[in-house]
């Protein structure tokens, strides 16, 4: 008999976390393109507002070489917690940003960053020290190259951090297409962000509508 326990994502349990996707840090990524690590922060941002998830924006240094967030991440939440640290290397180690994680009263963590190996596996070890369930959307991290980013991978999965694919925190999110959040609000994110779902969507719809392929 296993003793596995499936823990699921929960919306009514998650936040997100939005840690040093800052536009010079964004430079130091290799192991993604950029066209793709530039469409995965920002979908990364956009499942907290799709889902309602409470969201903490953290940037450090970010008046030098690490540069701002993107706007378009601000912009999405604008009345988020936003803790600009100015030595913290861990963001975990910040009191502000700790508090404001705390405050959430959410013990499920959906994280990504820019560096993998040190901005999103600092924070997600600390997290599990802490007592929280802990995420680590690996396709909204990144880092100098891909063996960098394995290790880092490697050294969060041993301390039971569950790295997982933009996709999978979406729809284990949603968990069922006729919820809402569900069809309207996810084929829409689907077809920004993961065209090619996008297109799989586009297909089906065309199919329905010629009358080769009845609706569900």
């Amino acid at each position: 008999m296993s003793n596995f326990t499936y823990e699921r994502l929960d919306k009514s349990k998650a936040m997100l976390l939005v840690v040093d996707h800052q536009e010079g840090l964004y430079q130091l990524v290799h192991d993604i393109d950029p066209v793709n690590m530039k469409t995965n922060i920002l979908a990364h941002a956009t499942l907290a507002k799709i889902f309602n998830l409470p969201t903490v924006l953290t940037t450090s240094s970010e008046t030098g070489p690490n540069g701002p967030l993107p706007a378009e991440i601000i912009a999405l939440h604008p009345t988020a917690p936003f803790i600009k640290r100015n030595g913290q290397v861990n963001a975990w180690d910040n009191d502000d940003f700790r508090a404001a994680v705390e405050a959430a009263g959410r013990k499920q963590i959906i994280l990504a960053g820019i560096t993998t190996d040190v901005c999103t596996a600092f924070l997600a070890l600390s997290l599990r020290e802490a007592g929280y369930s802990v995420w680590a959307n690996s396709e909204a991290s990144g880092t100098f190259d891909k063996r960098t980013a394995a290790d880092a991978n490697d050294r969060m999965r041993a301390a039971g951090v569950q790295v997982v694919s933009m996709f999978a925190v979406a729809l284990e999110l949603m968990r069922d297409w006729r919820d809402t959040p569900g069809t309207s609000e996810l084929l829409p994110f689907f077809d920004t962000y993961l065209p090619e779902y996008g297109m799989l969507a586009r297909a089906h719809d065309a199919a329905v509508r010629t009358g080769t392929l009845s609706g569900l």
